[in-house]
């Protein structure tokens, strides 16, 4: 398109990793620590998709069939990585809260409750939206 890209700081972006970063110091046990790990990089993979989602139409609209193309290809990649991550929650979130049981019978450590993704059901019937 004979321009050059700039970038430019996303405080968005910034802010997901922050959050991120203020739960790796809460000092989760492991299992809480994956789940709010792939929590995290689910929502900077939504806020990634929302963004390539937003510039293809753009494109679409103005007649950029290559650019079109080539945003629709890092969609669908930022997609698979969100259903990676979907799968991996499914089974460290189970791990996650079998430790939460541990731990409350314990009483050593304090539970960390992470969630991520969509819970399966009627509505999302398992997808992400």
């Amino acid at each position: 398109m004979d321009e050059s890209p700039k970038g430019k700081k996303c405080k968005g972006m910034e802010g997901l990793i922050t959050e991120g970063s203020e739960m790796i110091e809460e000092d989760p046990g492991n299992e809480e620590l994956d789940a709010g790990l792939i929590s995290a990089a689910q929502r900077v993979e939504h806020y990634e998709i929302a963004g390539y989602g937003c510039v293809r139409t753009y494109a679409r609209l103005l007649g950029e069939e290559d650019a079109v193309s080539l945003l629709e290809q890092t969609l669908e990649e930022e997609k698979e990585a969100d259903q990676k991550l979907t799968s991996l929650a499914e089974q460290i979130n189970l791990q996650a809260g079998d430790s939460d049981d541990d731990e409350e019978e314990d009483g050593d450590r304090r539970a960390v409750k992470v969630s991520s993704g969509p819970q399966r059901g009627k509505a999302g019937k398992g997808r992400n939206r």
